[in-house]
């Protein structure tokens, strides 16, 4: 086990509050929690941070084009953020806020401070075209054929003139190259760190960090010393990681908690992470995070989910129907973490009757209905417990720890259903419900209490209100276990 005074922290991008959450949204949101639940079970102090991103251009247009004022249109949007990470069991430690003018106005103005001290910060006239889906300019070559950004097709770039505020991004090339090829800023899943890599061979061009206060519509953190812009959405929406725990207003706390362990983001927005965020703390001279994960998208048979197309999926409604732990479930297991994936109500129902209510909830089942007449039953460990059973269970575990460590939340869970197969394939054998003998029953029923205990623990950190279930049929109480029967954890669709 971990040291108690071993820290984690890890976020999730903080995403732009335009729209309600998609169920893109909750794909990284369970992830994130796993992760934080896994280092919770090895003793660790956790810290989860999420939040909206508030201040993107993105969210004044939406706002202008609902007739609303912009605080009450993003307060709505960030307020169903919220909602989801409840409705998805997803504990959060801190939600922070990019309007948050007491605590994250100040901390994202004294990171520029860091840099302008640093001389990384100077004052030029530009034209070029922003992606306002992006939240990026972008030149001419980085384009499709049609001058369309690659993330967002079919929609038109806006060409921008103003005097702004640039970061001497390219002042970092070659260290930022050196950082990621040493693995001092890791980057995962290794394709992620090579297309980072691809991308530092050109030559880093110094990049737009403030906005006129006319494009900005007068909204978010003020540039300091200069009342007529504001910073740049990146800028100040990758400070979020630093200004929900304590940057420029609780040092301690910050000291606490950063550098960041994981940053788990898109592959959208690797780039902003991996080359902007990077250069900014180099700037101020500050930590950097010690390694950005990053997942892929959820395709909708087969398809991009789109709004043209009309197949974004509202995880509100996926899990009113199905349950919180099957849609986690689902998420975690069919989508490979570090790959697109893809979803169908069709996929969805079949992983729920075949894993969920033929596997899982089965085994816990059979083992609950013969073990509950002979409840409770004392046993020794080393005595009682086969040396078979013993030895599949740690070598599940090692695999489960291996894929864990790596990222691999989808093979870490294939690794339990592995140790379910065992347990049914146990049963099946030694046919508990013939057995004359108290003694034996016992025995036998032991070794498929065992096997279920250790799969619970595995699969709390996934599915944790299905693993709180299960205690509450079959649980250990120092050399005792006890069984009782419970509602049917699964019921099949």
């Amino acid at each position: 086990m971990a040291e108690k005074s071993k820290k984690f922290y890890i976020t999730t991008a903080i995403p732009y509050v335009n729209a309600r959450p998609h169920l893109g949204h909750a794909l990284e949101f369970v992830q994130a929690d796993v992760l934080a639940r896994y280092h919770r079970t090895r003793g660790e102090r956790v810290f989860l941070l999420s939040g909206s991103d508030d201040n993107a251009l993105k969210n004044v247009q939406a706002a202008e084009k609902a007739g609303s004022g912009i605080q009450e249109f993003v307060d709505k949007n960030a307020a169903l953020f919220s909602q989801l990470f409840e409705v998805l069991g997803v504990r959060v430690d801190a939600f922070q806020r990019g309007s948050d003018e007491k605590l994250h106005y100040p901390s994202s103005q004294k990171l520029w401070k860091l840099c302008e001290e640093a001389g990384d910060i100077y004052k030029k006239s530009y034209t070029g075209l922003y992606c306002v889906g992006c939240e990026a300019f972008y030149t001419k070559d980085e384009l499709n054929e049609n001058g369309e950004c690659f993330e967002h097709l079919g929609r038109k770039l806006d060409l921008v003139s103003e005097e702004n505020y640039f970061f001497r991004l390219s002042k970092y090339q070659k260290q930022l190259i050196d950082l990621i090829k040493s693995g001092k800023l890791c980057i995962l899943p290794g394709t992620r760190k090579n297309e980072v890599l691809s991308f530092l061979r050109e030559p880093l061009q110094d990049i737009s960090i403030s906005r006129t206060n006319e494009r900005a519509k007068n909204w978010g953190v003020p540039v300091p010393g200069d009342d007529s812009q504001r910073i740049y959405v990146w800028f100040d929406a990758l400070n979020m990681y630093q200004s929900g725990i304590g940057f420029g207003w609780d040092e301690d706390t910050y000291k606490k908690w950063w550098p960041a362990d994981i940053h788990l983001i898109g592959k959208g927005i690797l780039r902003f992470h991996a080359v902007y965020w990077p250069a900014f703390l180099l700037s101020a001279r500050l930590e950097l995070p010690k390694s950005i994960f990053v997942h892929g998208y959820i395709t909708v048979d087969g398809q991009k989910m789109s709004k043209t197309i009309g197949n974004v999926l509202d995880p509100f409604e996926i899990i009113n129907k199905y349950g919180t732990d099957p849609a986690r479930y689902y998420l975690l297991r069919e989508i490979p973490s570090g790959e697109d994936g893809d979803f169908s109500y069709q996929k969805l129902e079949d992983r729920y009757n075949g894993d969920l209510a033929n596997g899982l909830g089965n085994l816990v089942a059979r083992v609950a209905a013969l073990g509950e007449k002979i409840s409770p039953i004392r046993f020794e460990f080393g005595k009682d417990v086969e040396k078979e059973i013993d030895a599949t269970c740690d070598d599940v575990f090692g695999q489960y720890e291996k894929h864990m460590r790596e990222f691999r939340l989808n093979e870490a869970l294939a690794d339990v259903w592995h140790l379910i197969s065992s347990g049914d394939k146990y049963i099946n054998e030694k046919k508990p419900w013939s057995i004359e003998s108290e003694a034996e029953l016992k025995k036998v029923m032991v070794n498929a209490g065992y096997l279920v205990g250790a799969i619970t623990n595995l699969i709390e950190p996934f599915l944790p209100g299905t693993a709180e279930k299960i205690r509450e049929q079959i649980r250990f109480e120092d050399s005792v276990m006890k069984i009782k029967k419970g509602g049917n954890l699964f019921p099949r669709i």
